[in-house]
Parts: structure tokens; sequence; C-alpha cells
């Protein structure tokens, strides 16, 4: 939707009904209420018009996932290399290739220990609500098919996203705005897609990577008419998408455009109220880090989730960048992590506060790691046989560190996390059977890990 809000959402590739088919049914004799409730008595939605619900106990209701673009430096931040040091500007392992020890010291943090660097001072204090993987593994070291992989479970074929999945499973919290949201989202938008899920489980993309969320404008989001007119002229149109839909009801494509104008009319009232954090005290800016530059465009993504997850949003992608760090990692990185920390500490810190925490799953990732050798004078290059991340909150394990990347973080070694055993984890800590969350399309039943996927049982608290 590109931060746009018209009346057709995110549905502009629906045909609805030709003036001349206007002027035909203008006297069709039905209100669109009646026949939602003939085609509901008679069976004829989609498959996917229903979320299954959750297979079993959930520990969580929903997802504030924040996506560092770019690959991360794991051995500069979450897994602690002392290795490394000693052998830092001996041969590395490529022809040609030096060891680079870590620019930043690490430190136990917590009472649970665990190895975070200097680079999060903030976040450092919330070491004990937090579990890091140092396991993670991914298919291709490129950043379209990564971040892809990371965010559908394939970089091949064009699947729906893991918060179109999640909203299919868990259905939505609140009609009146969107059950997904991607905060400044940037590059392919199968990144936030639904691909051959019904279109409401598509997310919503709220401004992008180069302007502040804050600022952010949603197009259309006031009126042009009266709301009693707009009310009226609205249920003329959904009399005729509905009717349309009764003479062909295998049309998910009218069904969504028909759920995307009733949610667009009820965003108009409530989506401006649940952006609106000027409203927010103080204090909780502070929290957030918004008094200050370098922190206050992350900290209003942050603050902005958590208002969108109070308000019944079940799954909020926060992207930053750029963290593709071929050169000058050491001040590059510096400004990347500066950027966050506060923020991440403070996003921790007030849904602990509001009670939220236990409830919400937080997870931190890029779409790899970067080589604990260097590129050049001062950078790493990419690496996708090890990185890291972390997660808090939702019934996570936490306080614990999982998986080891050898001595040197080249390569996991001890219990290895591909993305799709990752997926199919966050999955069943929102109360979801990843093998028994399907889809039926093209003949088979498809799902976000396909034939593969296990659920680490090491991860859930």
């Amino acid at each position: 939707m590109h931060g746009k809000l018209n009346m057709t959402l995110c549905q502009n590739r629906v045909s609805l009904l030709s003036r001349r088919s206007v002027l035909q049914n203008t006297a069709c004799g039905f209100g669109w209420l009646a026949l939602s409730a003939l085609l509901s008595k008679q069976g004829l939605a989609s498959p996917g018009s229903k979320s299954p619900g959750a297979h079993f106990p959930a520990k969580a209701k929903r997802v504030i996932f924040m996506y560092m673009r770019g690959g991360p430096s794991h051995v500069d931040t979450f897994d602690y290399k002392p290795e490394l040091e000693k052998a830092d500007g001996q041969t590395g392992p490529r022809p040609g290739s030096k060891w680079m020890k870590s620019p930043w010291k690490f430190e136990k943090r917590g009472q649970s220990g665990l190895w975070i660097s200097d680079l999060f001072p903030e976040l450092s204090k919330a070491a004990d609500d937090m579990l890091i993987v140092n396991s993670m593994q991914t298919d291709v070291p490129a950043h379209a098919q990564a971040t892809i992989r990371m965010h559908t479970g394939t970089s091949q074929f064009v699947r729906p996203s893991v918060g179109s999945w999640v909203l299919y499973g868990l259905g939505a919290e609140n009609e009146s705005i969107p059950g997904f949201i991607s905060i400044g989202a940037s590059g392919s938008a199968q990144n936030y897609g639904n691909a051959f899920l019904p279109a409401h489980y598509q997310g919503m993309r709220l401004g992008n990577g180069n302007r502040e969320v804050d600022e952010t404008q949603v197009a259309n989001l006031a009126p042009l008419v009266g709301s009693e007119r707009q009310r009226r002229e609205l249920d003329f149109i959904q009399g005729m998408n509905q009717k349309k839909l009764l003479n062909d009801p295998g049309d998910q494509e009218i069904e969504g455009v028909i759920r995307s104008y009733e949610m667009a009319y009820r965003m108009q009232s409530e989506l401006p109220t649940v952006l609106d954090i000027k409203s927010e005290s103080e204090q909780t800016k502070e929290l957030y880090g918004l008094d200050r530059k370098d922190t206050k465009s992350f900290g209003s993504k942050c603050l902005v989730a958590r208002r969108m997850i109070e308000a019944g949003v079940r799954f909020v992608e926060v992207s930053q960048g750029s963290w593709d760090h071929h050169a000058s990692l050491n001040q590059k990185l510096t400004e990347n992590c500066n950027a966050i920390d506060r923020p991440m500490y403070g996003l921790i810190t007030d849904l602990k506060q509001r009670g939220l925490l236990d409830e919400t799953l937080i997870v931190w990732a890029g779409e790899f790691g970067r080589t604990p050798y260097a590129q050049g004078r001062d950078g790493r290059d990419h690496n996708h046989k090890a990185f890291s991340l972390w997660m808090a909150g939702g019934g996570i394990a936490a306080g614990k560190q999982y998986g080891r990347s050898g001595d040197f973080g080249v390569e996991a070694t001890e219990n290895p996390v591909p993305v799709v055993d990752f997926h199919a984890t966050l999955l069943a800590l929102l109360g979801l059977d990843h093998q028994q969350l399907t889809y039926p399309y093209a003949g088979r039943d498809f799902r976000l890990t396909d034939t593969k996927g296990q659920v680490i049982r090491e991860l859930i608290g």
C-alpha cells in the first residue's frame, strides 16, 4: 500500500462492476448487509475468509519483528569470540584473508550472564528478558534472496510473508485497522505480501526507510464527504459487490475488496489515534529516545509499534537499515547500534511496565551475518552460514544463549537453526502448528515451512 490508504486499500487490481452493470443493478433490491448474511448462510465464503485459530495454548498473542536490513555483524554484537581476539591479524580461512577481532568489548550482562558487546549499553540492561540465538543459518549470501527467505520461507517462489501467515492463522484482534503492518519497509513487496492468501491478510506498508514514521501521512485518511453520506455511498457499492460475489462465490478478490472497503471506512476514525505519538507523556518519549536526534527515528517506529499492538494489530514489522558494512565498520556499526539501542530497551521496558511483554513476542534479526575475517581494511563480507538473532517476551526461554558458531563465527557448529526451524518455532510460540497451518492453492496445501521445519523446544520457556 506504500503508505497510502484509499477506499480500495490494497485492492487496486480488483475490477469492480462496470458503470453499465451499476445502472443495471441499481434496483437489485438487496442491501449489502442482507447479501452478506445470505452469503454466509449459504456457505459461499472463500476457504480463507475465516482464520483457523490456534492449534494449542499460545505463549504469545502478537509479534513485533525488528528487521535490520543488510546483515548485522554477529561477532561484533551478540556472539562473543575470544579465540578471534587471539587470532587477530593472522591468516584467515580464505586465500588472502585475515582474522579481524571485534573492536568492541564483550561483557556478561544481567544475572543470566549473556554475552553482549559494548555497542548496546542500554539493551544490555534487559539481558535477563532476552534469548540470543548464535547459530542461525540461511541458504544464500545475497541480500534480496536472503531477505525474502527470512520473510516468506523461500527465495525461489512467491509465497505469503510470515506476518500474513500469522494473521491468517490467528485472525485479527481489531477489525478497524489492518492486522499486519510493516513500518519503514523497503525492498520487495513480497516481504509483506499475502501471495495466494486472501487479500485481507496482506501487510499495510506505513512510511519508508527515508521518512520519520511520525511524519508519515496516510493518504485519504480524512473523508472527503460527511460520514453519513460516505456510509450511504459505501452501502450502495457494497451491495453491488456482494451481488457479484453471490453470482461468483469463487472470486476471492471481490471478497477482499468488500472487506478492505469496510476496514478503510473504520480506519478513518481509529488509525489517526493510534499514530498520534504526540499524546504520549514526555517520560515515555524519553524512554524511547525521542529526545535525541540519533535515536528519534527508530524510537518513533518502536513507539508506534507498541501503540499498534495495544490497538490489536497482530503482527508489526519495524525495519531499519543499512547494516551492510563492507567498509568503515567501526564508524558505521557504531552509528547503527546507537540509533536502535535505547529504543529497543525502551520498547522492552514499556511493554513490561504495561503488562504486555509476556504476550508479545519481540524478534530482532537481519537476513544473515558478517565474516569474522576482514574485507579490506575495516569491513566484513556477507556470511550466511552463521548469524545471530534475539527474542524477548512471548514465552521464550529468557536469559539463555542457544547454539554456537565455532571458535571464530564462520559457521554454525552446535545446534544450527535454519530459517525454516525459526519460523516453525515462532508459530509454535503463537499456538500454531506449522504442519497444520495450511492453505489450499494450485491443487495442494501450502504452509510457511513447506515440507520441512522443526520446532526448537529449547527456545520456548
